[in-house]
């Protein structure tokens, strides 16, 4: 999940995605390995900014190869020659075209006893929660299912905004007394995401290119009982902890547990790309976007070796930037360069 603890689960997908890369796996990817050359815009961007986010993750990649890399780039001076030193840029399923969407941290406005305006609880996991396995659906929840076991870590003023909290996988939330608390993902009730905007598109009510966050906000506010089974739609339901050890001006934690940056991390499909790997990604749209970022998040609609989650930043700003993308382009992994050739020879 997007700004989440790696778990066992995601542990598994990682190291499955490591055998994956190595050519380990039954089904051989397909694979093309480029030049630096070929990357456009490669020159023209920060590589300083990006190396200084590949050190917050690169000591906690366990995969042998990426142990010497990580040691290097420690001490590395010249962000751009380590980069092209040691790494071989390689794409994945280079035939399909990338999509990307963008994420964010939301800020919204809570108290931590229920009210006439604080009536909507975000959950603590609770006890009993099975792994893996399918537990009461958000629908059952918002019925009160959970009520009175004391699992609740705060109360929100908007459905809507508890809503989007759990596709954001984490977020702010300011008290009436000023101060405010972080919370972070914690664990699922094992049910697939369902996509309201998709589920808008089929009723009818919007076109494809029309459904954005904001758009989705604003119908669920104008149809209340139908926004709130709208939102019941999707029976997925995120369980949250509280961050008291982030400092407030980082980032929210990734699936690798550490903080993201805004615009230098992305959301990724571990069983295609390495949590940690540098990645090449070159998004066109209305606002085209050429950068090196790093791999440090997952997200359970990220599916697949081109497409990725670009974390936006935190607020009601990031959140409307973030909310506009969904833009084509192209996903280019940096590798390590005798595991990149190993790939490509198919050993």
């Amino acid at each position: 999940m997007r700004c989440a603890r790696l778990t066992w689960q995601w542990a598994a997908a990682a190291g499955a995605a490591l055998l994956l890369m190595a050519g380990m796996a039954a089904a051989e990817p397909e694979i093309e390995v480029l030049d630096f050359a070929a990357l456009d815009g490669w020159a023209e961007d920060d590589h300083p900014a990006a190396l200084k986010v590949f050190r917050e993750t690169c000591p906690d990649m366990e995969a042998p190869e990426w142990g010497p890399i990580c040691a290097l780039a420690a001490d590395a001076a010249d962000a751009r020659t380590f980069f092209e030193l040691f790494f071989q840029p390689v794409v994945v399923s280079p035939r399909s075209e990338a999509l990307f969407t963008g994420y964010y941290e939301p800020e919204l406005n809570g108290a931590l006893v229920p009210d006439d305006r604080y009536r909507y609880p975000i959950h603590a996991r609770p006890a009993d929660l099975p792994n893996g396995e399918r537990w009461y659906t958000r629908a059952e929840i918002a019925e009160g299912v959970l009520a009175g076991q004391g699992l609740e870590i705060a109360w929100l003023d908007d459905p809507v905004d508890a809503f989007f909290l759990h596709v954001q996988g984490s977020g702010r939330i300011r008290l009436p007394d000023g101060r405010v608390i972080r919370v972070g993902y914690a664990a699922k009730n094992g049910h697939e995401y369902r996509s309201v905007g998709q589920e808008l598109v089929r009723r009818g009510v919007y076109a494809s290119h029309q459904v954005s966050a904001q758009v989705i906000r604003n119908w669920v506010r104008r149809n209340p009982a139908q926004g709130r089974a709208l939102l019941n739609h999707n029976p997925s339901y995120v369980f949250f902890r509280k961050l008291d050890n982030v400092d407030a001006d980082r980032g929210p934690l990734g699936a690798m547990n550490r903080p993201l940056t805004a615009l230098r991390s992305l959301a990724v499909d571990p069983a295609h790309t390495p949590l940690g790997a540098p990645v090449w990604i070159e998004k066109d749209g209305a606002q085209p976007l050429r950068r090196l970022m790093v791999a440090q998040d997952t997200g359970s609609a990220i599916k697949g070796p081109q497409r990725a989650d670009i974390f936006y930043g935190t607020g009601d700003a990031a959140g409307r930037e973030a909310g506009r993308v969904r833009d084509p382009g192209r996903l280019v992994v940096l590798l390590p360069i005798e595991q990149a050739f190993r790939m490509a020879s198919g050993g």
